[in-house]
């Protein structure tokens, strides 16, 4: 019994993914503090077929926090920003202050 859950804990090791995300960017980077913004202001970020979406708190971020995380991101493909866009929260009581923000890359 002790040889099977050592085999179970064993292939539950800490290794690093080679997957890689669309742009080439390997599926092991932190996103959060790739994006530039502070940590408490972070909420999520992704990769989308047209570039990055960016979920975070306004009042916990630098005021060009859209820009630099535009920078940032785009950046790790060895792109420019292209485009900012606000999008609408569809549910306003999720995570009330929070915003939501698209970058289109070049």
């Amino acid at each position: 019994m002790s040889v099977l859950a050592f085999l179970t804990l064993a292939s539950c090791g800490d290794r690093m993914t080679t997957d890689i995300l669309p742009g080439g960017i390997p599926a092991r980077t932190n996103l959060h503090q790739a994006s530039g913004l502070p940590p408490a202001s972070v909420r999520t970020v992704a990769r989308r077929d047209f570039g990055w979406r960016v979920i975070y708190h306004p009042s916990t971020a630098p005021p060009n926090a859209e820009s630099q995380a535009a920078v940032a991101l785009c950046g790790l493909e060895r792109r420019a920003p292209l485009r900012i866009v606000q999008q609408p929260r569809i549910d306003p009581f999720a995570d009330p202050g929070a915003r939501i923000f698209d970058i289109h890359c070049a």
